[in-house]
């Protein structure tokens, strides 16, 4: 069989094993029941719809043809290894600096992947992001994120 969608069929493939390891390891813990969902009941289900949905992507890459066969093109190595690094950096801070300076670090270190970034752009998206966050994590979930560096909390 013909791969008619080069694009199509790498992302569908993506989808299908990531969504399957997801399910797979899902399986280790307790799923409870409808009314009360266990640790396996969300990451179980995401991870069938993730499959699914590259399974049905990895399909259409076989059978809908393609002007030119949509190829991929060369690999972003450097774009992904900023991303990758304002996210390892980011779990390497959050314990020590608090949300409010690892995650404007984040945003950062990330928007370095961009051949567009703009410090004011960088800014604003820190603030709001960092401000939305606070509210979902910490004032509507009650989780225990250390919010400022420990210098400011003893």
């Amino acid at each position: 069989m013909k791969i008619k969608s080069e694009k199509d069929f790498w992302s569908g493939l993506m989808f299908l094993v990531v969504g399957a390891a997801f399910a797979w390891g899902a399986l280790n813990y307790n799923f409870g029941s409808s009314a009360r969902p266990g640790p396996a009941y969300f990451p179980f289900g995401l991870g069938v719809l993730t499959a699914v949905l590259g399974a049905f992507v990895l399909l259409k890459s076989l059978i809908v043809e393609t002007e030119g066969g949509d190829p991929i093109g060369p690999w972003p190595l450097k774009q992904g290894a900023w991303v990758l690094g304002g996210v390892v950096l980011f779990g390497m801070l959050i314990p020590k600096i608090g949300m409010v300076v690892a995650l404007p670090v984040l945003i950062a270190v990330g928007s370095l992947a961009s051949g567009e970034f703009r410090w004011k752009e960088v800014l604003v998206n820190s603030i709001a992001l960092t401000v939305f966050s606070w509210f979902v994590f910490i004032k509507g979930l009650g989780l225990t994120i250390p919010v400022w560096p420990a210098m400011f909390t003893g």
